[in-house]
């Protein structure tokens, strides 16, 4: 699933990140395309892609993994039966808990990321003399910078962001499914409905945490320039130096890649948790 995510929308990731973090430098997604082609190719789409690749694995992994331990969870605080169908509310409830666990994992993997998305428009405002331009250079540079712990930078405003993203996110997408199975299974759903309901989940998310990213992405990126302020300093900032709209810079790459990407993560998720269930079923 976190394979597919990152396949599917990771170019419109990369215009996200480059325009949160230097709004000025663009004028709309269609120019931060045509300017990142001409000076650093096709292939500066794609920066940032092994990290992001282990991020969204490690991230959905564990998510998904909590996510079944969190509906039980919610299961014994509602006080119904373990293997009780859930409720959309109760389920988006657990995707909610679940993600505060996926964000240790992913904080770390996303730092690098960002980084590396971000390097060269670092360069061209002269924050960095030079950038790291591969996965190891920019990990050797947290550790010998800030220590283990700099890979955490940004934590807080990635949990701000997880914990209530999330929530919209498995609400929007079990919302959906209702919507499209009317009555029957939610199991019996074909993939076009599965894509709308994922694309859906990953929109709400989206929608709603948007300015908490932007800030995050700046505190992640713009510390590789020296001591960056914490989530609140750093907001405060932004809305009094650029405006409020400065913290939706980037959201039209964003909104099309969280349809596309969240749409292919939760229908290879679907798919591949059917085919193991057939596998373990058959033993």
């Amino acid at each position: 699933g976190g394979t597919a995510c990152v396949v599917t929308g990771q170019p419109f990731d990369t215009a996200k990140v480059k325009m949160q973090t230097f709004p000025d430098m663009y004028k709309g997604i269609v120019d931060c395309f045509v300017k990142t082609y001409k000076q650093v190719g096709f292939r500066g789409f794609y920066k940032g892609t092994t990290p992001a690749l282990i991020a969204n694995i490690a991230e959905n992994s564990v998510l998904f993994m909590c996510y079944g331990f969190c509906q039980q969870i919610v299961r014994r605080i509602v006080g119904v039966d373990r293997k009780a169908k859930l409720s959309d509310l109760q389920n988006a409830a657990a995707g909610s808990f679940a993600s505060a666990f996926a964000t240790l994992v992913l904080c770390p993997t996303e730092l690098v990321k960002c980084r590396l998305q971000a390097m060269h428009e670092m360069q061209l405002s002269g924050k960095i003399i030079q950038g790291h331009n591969t996965v190891w250079s920019v990990v050797k540079g947290v550790i010998q910078k800030d220590g283990p712990l700099g890979f955490y930078r940004g934590l807080s405003s990635t949990l701000l962001r997880e914990v209530p993203g999330y929530f919209f996110f498995f609400g929007g997408y079990e919302l959906s499914r209702t919507f499209f199975a009317s009555g029957r299974s939610k199991d019996e759903l074909g993939p076009i409905p599965l894509l709308l309901s994922g694309g859906f989940g990953g929109s709400c998310l989206w929608i709603a945490v948007y300015p908490v990213d932007c800030v995050k992405s700046r505190i992640q990126v713009l510390s590789m320039a020296g001591k960056q302020a914490g989530f609140m300093g750093t907001f405060v900032t932004v809305v009094r130096t650029e405006g409020v709209l400065a913290l939706y810079s980037g959201l039209k790459p964003t909104m099309i890649r969280a349809f596309l990407a969240n749409g292919a993560l939760f229908l290879a998720y679907e798919y591949s948790r059917k085919l193991m269930m057939k596998q373990i079923d058959s033993y």
